[in-house]
């Protein structure tokens, strides 16, 4: 594949205010439009995946993806994967983080479970957010090593930005 045909198959994301429905936001993605959850500028919060939300949505999506791809390379029975992912603000200066829970049926013995937890580490969105935050994940089994108090709460950042509401666009 030549670079021009990489070029040629970038996807742009686009947000933009409805001012129809008070300036809320909606994500498109070719044909896909979805809300974005959150402030609307005037005091209210728009319904919707926030942020946050989104940015773990991704992660799960991407680990799902690759946990199936590497099943069906090696021809392992995984007949579902099911990826929940929470993100947490890191208490007294330490990373954010995410917290990520393999659901794997299927017929799979210990050793094909073990490679495909593993195998949820070679997702490219877990490798690039790695960069800033630690990513755990666990199977679903396991209990979380994670205090639910540090979850983040995106509306919680927002006021600690102090952003003044502004009229809708």
């Amino acid at each position: 594949m030549t670079p021009r045909d990489k070029a040629s198959k970038r996807r742009e994301v686009f947000v933009a205010s409805d001012p129809a429905n008070h300036g809320t936001l909606v994500g498109q993605v070719d044909g896909s439009q979805f809300p974005i959850g959150g402030p609307d500028g005037i005091g209210h919060v728009s319904p919707g995946p926030n942020p946050y939300d989104l940015l773990s949505t991704s992660l799960a999506a991407c680990t799902a993806m690759t946990v199936r791809f590497h099943a069906r390379r090696r021809k392992l029975p995984l007949v579902r994967v099911k990826v929940g992912v929470s993100f947490h603000h890191g208490a007294n200066g330490e990373r954010d983080s995410f917290e990520r829970t393999l659901v794997l049926e299927g017929e799979l013995d210990t050793q094909q479970r073990a490679f495909l937890l593993e195998a949820a580490n070679l997702c490219p969105i877990g490798e690039l957010l790695g960069i800033s935050a630690d990513i755990h994940t666990r199977p679903d089994a396991a209990t979380s090593s994670h205090n639910a108090s540090t979850q983040a709460s995106y509306e919680d950042d927002l006021v600690e930005l102090h952003i003044p509401y502004i009229e809708a666009d």
